[in-house]
């Protein structure tokens, strides 16, 4: 079977905060930069909500929120504020994000991603559930439930790591997402009061084939969500970043953009065409225009997720 990609998928990388802010944040944007070099993939990072409009979203096969705390009720861990804007969105953002699902646009989420937006009813359906506490940073023992899937085939079975370890304030499993990766609960301590009922087994990472914060899910685009990547050194991590790019690529794959289908209303447009087989066989594009001027070059997509190596295959970095 041959996959053929249309464009190189781009992703606009959004780490704005206006609360607690992470400092992996550069890290974790250096981290992707890196990985950039090997795959095929480019990446824009910005801070700046004036980028949430009709005609630049619709150049992105992905959005990523990268740790965006802020406009929320948070409970005790975020107690600092600032004179900065309370949303990490304005209204006319918003609604260009949610046009943007509703064409197909696909969506990532990275650790506090889940504990912005707490106010906008399609933003929790399209992360899946809003943060609400987490224990003091510990290690702990996460535990992989779907080996299947492309963002944790390659972790061990039980995987002992130091992280927080989010509770949410649903059950992401309500809105149609997948729980791929879970925590054993009685691998920590955890003091703190759970308010809300967020599903058994406990929800670490998961993906909706069909984003819920589109208007009609039927058509819409992928959902990635993990609640891990607190920590700057988590960042350095091979397991870890071999997690996140799993999730990327199975995120790319969606068929509503136009890297993978002719029909598609986002996303780079047409380069070329890159040809990926099912065995993993690569071939040369065409050569045809990139982003900022970049030729494309002999890769491999990636498109057989399922059967992922632990090492990544090549993409080019768009700062």
């Amino acid at each position: 079977m041959t996959t053929t990609v249309l464009a190189t998928p781009r992703i606009l990388v959004y780490s704005a905060t206006t609360e607690y802010r992470h400092d992996s944040i550069p890290t974790a944007i250096a981290a992707l930069k890196e990985l950039g070099q090997k795959n095929n993939i480019y990446f824009d990072a910005t801070e700046d909500q004036n980028q949430f409009n009709d005609d630049s979203l619709a150049t992105y096969d992905a959005l990523l929120f990268l740790s965006n705390s802020g406009e929320g009720s948070f409970g005790v861990l975020f107690l600092t504020f600032t004179d900065k804007p309370r949303e990490v969105l304005n209204e006319s953002g918003k609604q260009a994000f949610q046009n943007y699902l509703n064409k197909g646009g696909n969506y990532i989420g990275i650790h506090a991603a889940s504990a912005c937006l707490f106010n906008t009813t399609f933003y929790q359906k399209q992360v899946g559930a809003l943060f609400d506490y987490h224990p003091e940073l510990q290690p702990v023992t996460f535990v992989v439930i779907d080996k299947n899937h492309p963002s944790t085939s390659m972790l061990p079975d039980r995987w002992i790591y130091t992280e927080e370890v989010y509770n949410f304030r649903s059950d992401p499993r309500t809105v149609g997402a997948q729980v791929i990766l879970s925590v054993d609960e009685s691998s920590y301590t955890d003091t703190g009061v759970r308010n809300y009922t967020q599903g058994t087994p406990h929800p670490i990472a998961w993906y909706q084939e069909h984003g819920a914060g589109a208007e009609d899910p039927s058509s819409a685009g992928r959902s990635f969500y993990t609640s891990l990547g607190h920590l700057s050194s988590t960042w350095e991590d091979q397991n870890f970043l071999a997690h996140v790019l799993g999730g990327i690529q199975w995120t790319l794959a969606s068929n509503t953009t136009r890297a993978m289908n002719a029909d598609g209303k986002v996303g780079a447009l047409p380069d070329g065409g890159i040809t990926s087989t099912s065995s993993g066989a690569e071939s040369t594009s065409t050569g045809g225009p990139t982003p900022n001027g970049a030729r494309s070059s002999s890769v491999s997509t990636g498109i057989a997720l399922a059967a992922l190596p632990a090492t990544f295959v090549s993409m080019v970095w768009l700062s």
